[in-house]
């Protein structure tokens, strides 16, 4: 059976999704984002997907808004054992050990990311010299998990002290922010 998209038809991860997925897909997924806090957020959210559904992910998103301070990095950073013990015990969230560690030491490396290069984003962009990277996939086959390009930053990123982002992350993470634009040939989300 293929799954190519036939004109005016979202990318088949869409098709036919909860009301939130839909709008995730159609309005933000693929859609460049230069604002460090939006770029922290989906740090946390691809990192927290590890071995889930986004759905699952996206469904939890509001609650680690609520958890997370907004996705304030500074915030985050600061963040005491009490706090992170706090939200082991919240249903809201992922609540997997490893992944809420996470978010102090991610939080802290981007902050430091950030002081090196003014803005996270002028870090993340650079890979990318400030322009994304546009695929004309017409088949969800032709999509990879990983490229080149996601192994480097993976590897720099984990050099900075990041965890959770393997280079599947780390492209996922990069579709998310815009970076990478993989709207399927024919669906009416991809910018022309």
């Amino acid at each position: 059976m293929s799954t190519t998209a036939p004109v005016g038809q979202r990318c088949d991860w869409a098709r036919g999704a909860s009301g939130l997925m839909t709008a995730y897909h159609d309005d933000e997924w693929g859609r460049p984002s230069r604002d460090d806090r939006y770029l922290f957020e989906m740090l946390v959210l691809e990192g927290a997907q590890a071995g889930l559904s986004w759905s699952t992910v996206l469904n939890k998103r509001e609650n680690y808004r609520r958890a997370l301070d907004g996705f304030d990095p500074e915030a985050v950073a600061a963040y005491d054992q009490a706090r992170l013990d706090a939200l082991l015990q919240d249903p809201g969230i992922v609540r997997n050990r490893l992944k809420v560690a996470s978010l102090v030491r991610n939080a802290q490396a981007f902050l430091r990311v950030r002081e090196d290069h003014g803005a996270f984003a002028d870090y993340l962009w650079g890979w990318v010299d400030g322009s994304p990277v546009v695929n004309r996939f017409t088949d969800m086959s032709q999509v990879p998990v990983s490229t080149p390009l996601s192994d480097r930053i993976s590897k720099d990123l984990k050099k900075r002290g990041f965890t959770f982002v393997g280079t599947t992350i780390a492209y996922a993470y990069l579709q998310a922010t815009g970076l990478v634009e993989d709207h399927l040939v024919g669906c009416p989300a991809k910018p022309d």
